[in-house]
C-alpha cells in the first residue's frame, strides 16, 4: 500500500454482501484494499488503499450514509434502499455502480397469498427495516400501514405471529422460500450508489474527483467492452 502527501479522505463501505460486490470493483478501479477488510472476525473497522490519501471504513450497511451525510467519510458506496429510507440533502449521488442488484418487496406467508388480495388491502401491519420507504408507499396507495421496525430476521415477524407482512430486500427469493414466504409487491428495484459528502466535493475537490473519476473509468470501460460483443 502507497503512501503520499494526497488530502485524505476516507471511503466508507458498508459489510457483507454489498462489501463482496463491491471490492472487485473498487480494485479494478485502482483502488485495491487491505484484504483484512472480508474477515468478519476483524475488530479494525479502518483500511489501508492501494490510492494515494484513501483509507476505508467499513461500517453497517445503514450507516454508510449518516457517515458520509454528516461528514465521518467523504465518500461512500451505499444501497438504494438506504437512500430512499433517509433521503439526506446533504448526499450528491453521481453514479449508480449496477451491482448489488436486488428488489425492496412486500412478502406474505405462502398460505394467506392463496386468499390474500393485495388490491383490496385498506389496513395492514408490517415488519420492516424500512419504517419510511414503508409508509410512504403505502400512503401513495392509500393504505394504512402500522410499521414495526426490526433490525433483522425480519422473516421471523410472520412465523412467530407478530405480523402477516414483512417488507425486506429480495436477491434471489432463496431466504423466503426457505420460510415458506412468497413476494406479493415490489417496492423498488436496488443497485448500489457511489455517494459523496457535499461539503467534501467543495473542500477536497482534487481527491474526491479522483476516487470518482477512478471508479467511472472503470465502469465506462466494461460498459464499452459489453456494448462491443
Amino acid at each position: 500500500m502507497s503512501s503520499s502527501s494526497a488530502t485524505p479522505i476516507t471511503l466508507a463501505l458498508p459489510k457483507g454482501r454489498l462489501l463482496d460486490d463491491a471490492l472487485p470493483l473498487l480494485a479494478a478501479s485502482g483502488i485495491a484494499i487491505d484484504d483484512a477488510i472480508t474477515h468478519d472476525d476483524s475488530r479494525r473497522l479502518l483500511f489501508a488503499s492501494s490510492m494515494d490519501g484513501v483509507s476505508v471504513a467499513r461500517v453497517r450497511s445503514f450507516d454508510v450514509a449518516s457517515f458520509v451525510a454528516f461528514g465521518g467519510a467523504d465518500v461512500g458506496i451505499v444501497g438504494s434502499d438506504v437512500l430512499m429510507e433517509f433521503d439526506y440533502p446533504e448526499l450528491y449521488m453521481p453514479t449508480d455502480l449496477g451491482i448489488g442488484q436486488c428488489r425492496l418487496v412486500v412478502a406474505e406467508s405462502q398460505q394467506n397469498a392463496h386468499h390474500d388480495d393485495p388490491q383490496k388491502w385498506s389496513r395492514i401491519r408490517v415488519a420492516t427495516k424500512y419504517p419510511r420507504t414503508c409508509t410512504r408507499y403505502f400512503s401513495s396507495r392509500s393504505i394504512q400501514v402500522e410499521c414495526i421496525k426490526l433490525h433483522g430476521a425480519v422473516e421471523l415477524a410472520i412465523e412467530l405471529n407478530l405480523c402477516p407482512y414483512i417488507v425486506d430486500l429480495v436477491s434471489s427469493g432463496r431466504t423466503l422460500r426457505q420460510h415458506q414466504l412468497v413476494e406479493v409487491e415490489t417496492i423498488a428495484h436496488v443497485s448500489a450508489r457511489l455517494i459523496v459528502n457535499r461539503v467534501s466535493l467543495k473542500t477536497k475537490p482534487h481527491a474526491v474527483q479522483a476516487v470518482l473519476r477512478a471508479i467511472r473509468d472503470h465502469i465506462t470501460s466494461v460498459e464499452k467492452k459489453r456494448v462491443a460483443s
